[in-house]
């Protein structure tokens, strides 16, 4: 099963999108169906999918979910919950099969060390004993305290979305690099091979100068511990879905028949859980 591990749908109207600020965003201020997307994925032999939460919303989580409980590729949803709620135990109890896991956008909070703040950390257990998934959304400001909560928390699967976010083209190349190599130290942390794209400056969206990022993610985490996302449609701020697969298909091509289909669905698979395609996506 080949698996797109991080991609977004959002109707504005139900839901706004906070972080949509500035003239930047105008090519993803409208809405973004699943049915714009269904050709994509069949043009490259995509099987299923792992929708993700965009904004700090439990209704916006409740509609992925409809999504996924509907007729498609989707076969698990990253949500969102408060990890500070101390009912938080209680929320997750009994959720639904397709919530694989949860996510909250770390990179926006004023406080670079959120992710250790004892009450998140409690939550972080919470998520832990409710059997999901924690996708870290985080720049490397915040890898740091991703990596002291990662120690934290051992029972915990982690996902470092978009490969912990680099400036690629703006420095800081060493310092993110070894942030992830720690990371990739804690056998429960994995790590998503997406975002790269728009991470780059403009002059710097080439594959010469983003397949060096790409292969440190794989060289360090490890092929059985890498997924491949396409971050779709925030990617088409520089590259349509074509481009980013392809990106993703150079990347790999070094590696074995069995790595690669790691990579493209067997590590997503394995770490949210996910069934094979049902009667649903034939």
């Amino acid at each position: 099963m080949r698996i797109d591990a991080h991609h977004h749908l959002w109707d504005l109207a139900r839901h706004p999108q906070p972080w949509m600020t500035g003239p930047w965003a105008d090519p993803l201020r409208r809405d973004h169906t699943l049915a714009e997307l269904i050709p994509q994925l069949a043009a490259h032999r995509i099987d299923a999918t792992v929708l993700v939460q965009s904004s700090s919303s439990t209704a916006e989580t409740a509609d992925l979910l409809a999504v996924a409980a509907g007729p498609g590729p989707v076969r698990g949803v990253v949500g969102w919950a408060d990890l500070t709620d101390p009912e938080l135990p209680a929320t997750l109890a009994g959720h639904p099969p397709a919530l694989v896991g949860l996510r909250h956008q770390v990179q926006d909070e004023p406080d670079p060390d959120w992710l250790v703040r004892p009450d998140v950390l409690r939550g972080l257990r919470a998520v832990a004993a409710a059997g999901l998934v924690y996708d870290l959304l985080v720049t490397p400001r915040e890898l740091p305290a991703a990596l002291a909560a990662a120690r934290a928390v051992p029972e915990l699967a982690f996902v470092l979305d978009h490969a912990g976010k680099p400036a690629i083209g703006g420095g800081g190349d060493a310092g993110w690099a070894a942030a992830l190599t720690a990371l990739a130290a804690l056998p429960h942390v994995n790590c998503k091979l997406s975002g790269l794209v728009t991470e780059a400056a403009p002059a710097h969206r080439r594959p010469d100068r983003l397949l060096p990022y790409a292969r440190h993610v794989l060289d360090t985490f490890g092929p059985g511990r890498v997924l491949f996302g396409s971050d779709w449609p925030v990617c088409t701020l520089a590259a349509d879905y074509a481009t980013v697969h392809a990106l993703a298909e150079t990347a790999t091509v070094h590696l074995t028949p069995a790595e690669r289909a790691a990579v493209f669905g067997g590590t997503a698979t394995r770490v949210y859980g996910l069934g094979e395609p049902d009667a649903r996506t034939d």
